[in-house]
């Protein structure tokens, strides 16, 4: 069909962490109003909830397979989706949290539907960083946060300020190079704690948080040193954050160059009052 003369269209959405308390009213309205639902999510609970709202809600999962390829998964549920589009239809993908945070399928999915010229968009949703915040009493800018994927630790040579929040995401499958594993061991994660300790101390304390999805869950938040990181209860939805180990270090050659140009504006102000 010639994307020119369809109605197929494209709107990925975010449900949000907490059934039923994150969602917006203009993704439930875009649900509602959608031909076709996919659902990108691994709780049945949560799709049987979805179901309530629209009745042709097709769920993702089915993709999944233990050691099978997860690019190969997203790109299924790429065709998935598209395959409805190009049929003329109007598409809501359904993602976990926001859809567009860690989530492989939706950016692609949109990007091939606007390159094909059908009207594509995203619309954001609450993450899983946003629980984090709230749930830790963490402030991203009192000392600034850096988030990484744990296994970009290991694959690349990347720079960690210790003086910042430390965010790292999936590390239940740290290492994993195969993309078709749903968890990795304790001697991938002593990899992980390897690279850490060129920053931190082994009896640093870090975080292992995981957000509530259900309204009768409590988020998950333990605590365990980086030493024992290895041996720690750990799976893909948790999430490990390493507060800072040192303190902000002033900078004090900026710091004088930016007194300079503070009292040149004070004299500017001071010219400009005299004069009027």
């Amino acid at each position: 069909m010639n994307a020119a003369s369809s109605t197929g269209s494209l709107v990925c959405v975010g449900l949000g962490m907490t059934l039923g308390s994150h969602l917006g009213p203009l993704a439930r309205s875009h649900i509602e109003q959608s031909d076709v639902v996919f659902a990108g999510l691994s709780d049945g609970i949560v799709e049987l909830w979805l179901q309530k709202m629209h009745p042709d809600v097709r769920s993702l999962q089915p993709y999944y397979r233990e050691g099978k390829s997860r690019m190969q998964t997203y790109r299924q549920m790429v065709d998935a989706i598209l395959t409805e589009v190009r049929a003329g239809k109007k598409v809501c993908g359904v993602f976990y949290g926001h859809p567009g945070v860690f989530a492989w399928a939706p950016h692609k999915s949109i990007e091939v539907a606007r390159s094909e010229g059908y009207p594509a968009h995203m619309e954001p949703g609450i993450s899983a960083e946003d629980c984090l915040y709230a749930d830790l009493g963490i402030d991203p800018g009192r000392f600034g946060c850096q988030h990484y994927e744990a296994s970009q630790l290991l694959f690349y040579q990347r720079r960690i300020d210790p003086t910042a929040y430390l965010v790292l995401w999936q590390v239940g499958i740290v290492g994993d190079q195969s993309l078709a594993r749903f968890s990795t061991g304790a001697a991938y994660r002593q990899l992980l704690v390897e690279v850490l300790a060129r920053d931190y101390p082994l009896e640093h304390e870090l975080i292992i948080y995981r957000t509530a999805t259900l309204p009768i869950q409590q988020a998950r938040i333990g605590r365990v040193d980086l030493g024992d990181l290895p041996q720690a209860e750990i799976d893909m939805a948790d999430t490990v954050v390493v507060p800072p180990a040192r303190a902000l270090q002033v900078n004090h050659e900026m710091r004088k160059r930016l007194d300079v140009l503070d009292r040149g504006l004070s004299d500017t102000v001071r010219d400009a009052s005299c004069k009027a």
